[in-house]
C-alpha cells in the first residue's frame, strides 16, 4: 500500500512524491502542452467533457507531461521522457510546450547520469522526446548516457511505416540513434507475457488499444508482509498506465481518446485493468494529468471508477 501522496504547488517542477514499499517515487514534468479537447475525448460530447476540464477558445485543453522516477535502492528508473527539445518551431507554437524535464529532474535531486534505466510505454513524440537531446550543432545524443532504454519492438516497426494516420507521432531521432548504438533494448510480446521484468520490482505489461504495443509499467517492491501498514492486506503496488488512461478525467471505461488506434480494445483493457487496480488498491499514475499526477481509484455509488479522495 503506498504512503499518502504529498501534493505540491501547481507551479512546482516536481509534481508529487510518495513511497511504494521501500521504493521512492517522484513525479517530474516536462511541463504542459495543448491538445485539441475533442481529440482527447473522442466521441464523448463536448458538453460532457468540458464539465471536467475547460477548453480555450480554440478548443484546446491543458495537459501535463509527467515522468516518473523510481529509486529502488539499486536502480534509478525513469518512466517516460516527455516531448523534449527536437520539435519544429511550428509544432512548438501549436503545443506551447516548455521542455522542462532536465530542470524538473534536477529539482528532484536527479542528474541525467544517475538514471540507469529508461522505460518508454510507447514511442509517440510526447512520451520519448528526451530520450535524446538535440544540440546547437545539430547532433543528437543520448540524454541519459548511463541508461539502458526499453521500448517495444512493435512500436519501432510501426513508427517506421510512417502511416498517414499517425506518422506525425513518431520521430525517429527519439529512438533510432539508441537502437543503432545498442543502448535501447527492444522488447517483444513473448518476453513481456513471460513476466516483462525490467529489474527487481519493475515490470511491464501489454495494454493495447491506444497503440498495438503500448505497455503499462508496474512498480511492485518486494518487502516482508509484516512491514505493511497496519490493517492493510494489499501489497505495495503502483502502475504507470500511460495513455490507456491519460488523465483522471478519462477514468470512465468508454471515455477513450480519438487518438486511440483501437478504441474498443482500449475500453476492454481499461476494464481488465480495473479488475486488479481497484480491489488491490494500486496507486495509478496519469501521464497527462498536470493536476492529479497519481491517485488510487474506487467505484462510486453508480459503479463508475473515480479518484479516491482519501487513500486508505
Amino acid at each position: 500500500m503506498p504512503e499518502p501522496v504529498i501534493p505540491l504547488e501547481a507551479s512546482s517542477l516536481v509534481r508529487a512524491r510518495t513511497t511504494v514499499g521501500d521504493f521512492d517515487l517522484t513525479v517530474c514534468t516536462d511541463g504542459t502542452y495543448l491538445l485539441d479537447g475533442g481529440a482527447m475525448f473522442g466521441v464523448v460530447p463536448k458538453p460532457l467533457w468540458q464539465k471536467r476540464i475547460p477548453a480555450d477558445n480554440e478548443n484546446r485543453i491543458l495537459l501535463g507531461l509527467n515522468s516518473a522516477i523510481v529509486c529502488t535502492g539499486k536502480h534509478t528508473v525513469l518512466i517516460e521522457t516527455g516531448i523534449g527539445n527536437k520539435q519544429s518551431l511550428k509544432m512548438q507554437q501549436i503545443h506551447q510546450n516548455q521542455a522542462l524535464l532536465p530542470a524538473s529532474l534536477r529539482a528532484a535531486g536527479i542528474e541525467p547520469g544517475d538514471v540507469d534505466i529508461v522505460i518508454n510505454t510507447h514511442l509517440h513524440f510526447d512520451h520519448c522526446g528526451w530520450n535524446t537531446t538535440l544540440h546547437e550543432d545539430g547532433k543528437v545524443t543520448p540524454t541519459f548516457r548511463n541508461a539502458r532504454y526499453f521500448a517495444h519492438a512493435g512500436e519501432v516497426a510501426h513508427g517506421r511505416l510512417q502511416l498517414d494516420r499517425d506518422r506525425v507521432s513518431y520521430l525517429s531521432p527519439n529512438y533510432d540513434p539508441l537502437i543503432a548504438s545498442g543502448q535501447m533494448t527492444l522488447l517483444d510480446d513473448a518476453s513481456i507475457r513471460a513476466g516483462g521484468t525490467i529489474c527487481e520490482g519493475i515490470s511491464v505489461e501489454l495494454f493495447p488499444g491506444h497503440t498495438a504495443h503500448i505497455m503499462g509499467v508496474h512498480i511492485e517492491p518486494i518487502r516482508p508482509v509484516e512491514s505493511r501498514p497496519a490493517g492493510s492486506t494489499a501489497k505495495p503496488h503502483a502502475c504507470y498506465i500511460g495513455d490507456l488512461i491519460p488523465t483522471a478525467h478519462h477514468l470512465d471505461p468508454t471515455w477513450v481518446m480519438g487518438y486511440d488506434l483501437d478504441p474498443l480494445r482500449s475500453i476492454e483493457e481499461r476494464k481488465r485493468f480495473y479488475t486488479q487496480a481497484i480491489p488491490q488498491q494500486w496507486l495509478v499514475l496519469f501521464t497527462h494529468d498536470h493536476d492529479t499526477p497519481m491517485a488510487q481509484i474506487e467505484l462510486n455509488d453508480k459503479g463508475k471508477p473515480v479518484v479516491r479522495q482519501e487513500p486508505r
